[in-house]
């Protein structure tokens, strides 16, 4: 799903964001509610990103990547946390692109997440390539999302990955295994 988001920019560089796990929900711009093989969750475009909910047998968990007014945690290369009966693991980068592969690189991502039945993509006013984009699947019993953030003026796009699941007994692959999204390239 695309949608036009009518806001501005709150977060105005990829330097601006910041990761938080548990918090309440913020008020969202445009939302995808999904049932993914009993998992609900629900994708949520914020003014200042995103964030999402889930919802599993399990327990529940939130992961909010945004600007977030008085926050001291900057966006982490890698988080893996067990709490109770789950397990969590995320993982971030920045892209540095030219003009021209970010316009490239940004139409490619909007296509592929627009059509997706699990996607949500929202663009900012002003440039068609300043957008937030999300994607989400289960996938052997757990769940997994993909997000980006476009940040056209500085040439940056802030891609992430998580993983949620049942807590297992065998170790956790690290953020940098993380299985990728089949459809995402």
């Amino acid at each position: 799903m695309l949608t036009t988001l009518t806001t501005s920019y709150t977060d105005t560089r990829a330097a601006d964001l910041a990761w938080a796990l548990g918090r309440e929900p913020l008020p969202a711009l445009a939302t995808l509610d999904l049932e993914l093989s009993g998992a609900k969750l629900q994708l949520r475009l914020l003014g200042a990103s995103h964030q999402v909910l889930l919802e599993e047998a399990w327990g529940t968990c939130s992961e909010t990547v945004a600007c977030i007014p008085g926050s001291s945690t900057p966006l982490p290369l890698g988080v893996a946390k067990r709490a109770g009966d789950w397990e969590y693991e995320f993982a971030a980068r920045v892209e540095v692109l030219s003009p021209g592969s970010f316009a490239g690189r940004a139409q490619e991502l909007l296509a592929l997440v627009s059509d997706h039945p699990n996607g949500l993509a929202g663009v900012f006013p002003g440039s068609p390539h300043a957008f937030t984009a999300m994607l989400a699947q289960r996938q052997e019993g757990q769940v997994h999302w993909r997000t980006w953030h476009a940040y056209p003026q500085d040439g940056q796009l802030v891609a992430t990955r998580t993983r949620v699941g049942a807590r297992t007994t065998t170790t956790p692959p690290s953020c940098t295994d993380a299985p990728s999204f089949h459809t995402c390239g």
